[in-house]
């Protein structure tokens, strides 16, 4: 079966507060453009693989509820983690085992209001 994931975006209202948070925590520099009306930032990715995208634009409305997108903090998600709340943002759930097959998880209120998920195998 192929990856059900092949792309995801992430509602933001405000642009540039967002892109400094993702940045921020990430350490990484988003690509911008505009696609049709909507800014976008794009996470940055491998070739072929998953990613996604900050959008600014009408109909995208930051929430803490419906689908949570987890991303990539391999090989620890302490590091993003500590990141966060210096970068504007709020931790829900600290680091929190899952179990060995699985990992480690933790839920964040990003600048904007969305809860997003962290995951890391450590």
């Amino acid at each position: 079966m192929k990856n059900m994931i092949n792309w995801f975006e992430i509602a933001v209202d405000d642009f540039d507060r967002a892109k400094t948070f993702y940045e921020s925590v990430f350490q990484f520099k988003m690509e911008t453009n505009v696609i049709l009306g909507y800014k976008m930032g794009y996470f940055s990715a491998d070739e072929g693989k998953v990613s996604g995208a900050i959008v600014q634009g009408d109909g995208y409305k930051p929430s803490v509820h419906g689908a949570v997108v987890y991303l990539n903090c391999q090989p620890d998600l302490s590091l993003q983690l500590s990141r966060v709340e210096s970068a504007g943002g709020q931790i829900l759930v600290p680091k929190t085992k899952i179990s060995d097959d699985l990992g480690y998880f933790a839920f964040v209120i990003d600048t904007e209001g969305n809860k997003v998920a962290f995951h890391s195998m450590a």
